[in-house]
């Protein structure tokens, strides 16, 4: 009689954990139904974004390619046009130095007649070249070629090559910039001590370890001056920040070097100056 009850315990045990196997069993196929289903809307999905994103960039290139076009075909006229000038303006200085130069030689020989009476009659007869008059200036405006492609090509550039490139590697420079771009470089003896500047002083970078006591001309502050100056006319700077918070300005050189009140900059705090300061969420202009 205990066997028995013990076994009817036994069953009942193993039926309720066959039930719950099969519960699970159920569940589990109904989760591999629904995988199979997302995974072949994934797939369906991918094979519909990879259209849409191959006849974008089609497009884009296609675009870009025709805008290409235009814009080599327009620099080659212009160049034609103003070398066409620059033809016409060469042609009329070689024939005035031409006619310039009979007249010299028609002077000389007139001043080494003896017959005075043919001197007279020959040399009343003598005329001038006509008047020089102005180079004209070759038609050719670098800006007006370009017109807003340059604005457009920049945009297109920094979104493509900064903001759409892989994370951690540097996108390369574009050289878009005017005749008389070049590089700006630091000025090391007005970096402070826990700046290194590297690549030919055109990039600095904030070290904790100190490079050693600053000299003379150094800054207290976390900041650099760059080596080159400007006067008068319109400037623009590209600068490339790699932190999450930088500020940027220009000043005059009598920007004091050391520290005043908590701020670990002086640029736009005074009027020696005028500061960016360039965050994550924010920019702020200061002077």
């Amino acid at each position: 009689a205990l066997l028995d009850a013990e076994r009817l315990q036994r069953e009942a045990q193993l039926r309720a954990s066959l039930e719950v196997t099969q519960q699970q069993a159920t569940q589990a196929e109904g989760q591999l139904l629904e995988l199979r289903k997302q995974s072949s809307q994934i797939q369906n999905s991918a094979c519909i974004l990879a259209s849409w994103v191959s006849g974008k960039f089609s497009s884009l290139l296609q675009a870009l390619e025709i805008q290409h076009t235009a814009a080599l075909r327009s620099i080659e006229v212009a160049k034609t046009q103003a070398l066409a000038q620059a033809r016409d303006e060469e042609q009329r200085l070689r024939g005035h130095l031409e006619a310039v130069a009979r007249h010299g030689c028609r002077i000389r020989e007139l001043l080494e007649q003896v017959d005075e009476q043919n001197f007279l009659q020959e040399s009343q007869l003598l005329q001038p070249p006509g008047p020089l008059g102005p180079l004209t200036p070759l038609q050719w405006d670098e800006d007006q070629q370009l017109g807003d492609l340059k604005q457009l090509l920049s945009r297109l550039c920094g979104l493509l090559l900064e903001e759409g490139s892989h994370p951690g590697a540097p996108a390369k420079p574009v050289d878009l910039a005017p005749v008389d771009y070049r590089n700006l470089t630091f000025d090391p003896v007005s970096a402070n001590r826990h700046f290194y500047l590297s690549r030919q002083d055109q990039q600095v970078k904030h070290c904790r370890q100190s490079r050693g006591p600053g000299g003379p001309g150094s800054f207290e502050l976390w900041q650099v001056q760059c080596a080159q100056s400007f006067q008068a006319g319109h400037h623009y700077w590209e600068v490339r920040a790699s932190d999450h918070s930088v500020t940027l300005g220009v000043s005059y050189p009598q920007l004091p070097r050391c520290r005043l009140g908590p701020h670990t900059d002086n640029i736009g705090r005074g009027p020696c100056s005028w500061g960016l300061c360039v965050q994550e969420d924010s920019l702020q202009a200061w002077h």
